[in-house]
């Protein structure tokens, strides 16, 4: 055997390669370039404008770039629509929580693992042996995750009633339902207060080590970002301003005058 094929291989699990998006003459993204790692949590700041929803609708197949392309496992994601994304294993959540307001928690958090399963109209209304032993298969799953999430006591409520930061560890419960391997979280400490999100940043750790999923968080919270990051991506004006490890980005000038402030502003 040879020492190249003894050298292990650090092959990315998501690969953005040259990104680009034009909507009606305006450039939202310019060529962005970034690895994804497994295990990896990887934050994507930027002020408003700077193309990080922009990116992160490409990566749930929301949009479709101008130009560029996504590898996830060294394989395009672009040729998928928007729901057979989950099959591949990424899953999200969304700035503006988007959940069945009038279904119980425990029928939401059932949503998230229909894209794993491969029942159909006729199977289901015959009962078959396999769909039942899916359905017990499916309910443990879901009873697992709420009890990884502290959501049990709530189980049977219906969302609308419930305060904002449960609302997001549901949305939450429902794409990790799905069993992903790449798990989105879009804003997630947006309408929580400061103990939240430090809650928040214990959490998404946890459930990277836990779980052994990769996250990429898109974030206006530095804080949080910068506290438990691996790795960050700084956009500014569609383009990539900077990239490295929370110290590194945090001390770029590029990025201490365009995100974090200036003395001379």
């Amino acid at each position: 055997m040879t020492q190249a094929q003894l050298a292990p291989t650090n092959d990315p699990l998501l690969a953005v390669r040259d990104v680009s998006v034009v909507f009606g003459g305006i450039v939202a993204l310019n060529g962005v370039s970034f690895d994804m790692q497994q295990g990896q949590i990887l934050g994507l700041i930027g002020p408003n404008g700077a193309g990080k929803t922009t990116l992160f609708n490409c990566l749930s197949r929301l949009y479709q770039p101008s130009a560029g392309d996504i590898l996830m496992e060294g394989c395009s994601i672009l040729t998928r629509p928007p729901h057979r994304i989950a099959e591949i294993g990424i899953g999200r959540t969304f700035q503006n929580v988007a959940l069945f307001p009038n279904l119980s928690v425990l029928d939401n958090v059932r949503v998230g693992t229909h894209a794993r399963t491969s029942s159909d109209i006729i199977s289901d209304s015959l009962r078959l042996a396999w769909i039942r032993r899916s359905e017990k298969s499916v309910n443990t799953k879901v009873h697992e995750i709420l009890a990884y999430l502290n959501l049990e006591e709530v189980a049977h409520k219906a969302v609308s009633g419930l305060p904002f930061g449960t609302q997001k560890r549901v949305e939450l419960a429902r794409a990790l339902a799905a069993d992903p391997k790449i798990l989105l979280l879009d804003e997630p400490a947006g309408g929580l207060n400061h103990e939240e999100v430090y809650v928040l940043g214990d959490l998404i750790r946890r459930i990277r080590d836990d779980r052994h999923v990769t996250v990429l968080l898109v974030e206006h919270h530095m804080g949080l970002v910068m506290s438990i990051a691996d790795h960050v991506v700084a956009l500014n004006f569609g383009r990539k301003l900077a990239e490295g490890t929370p110290a590194q980005v945090q001390a770029d000038p590029d990025v201490i005058k365009a995100y974090l402030g200036s003395k001379d502003q």
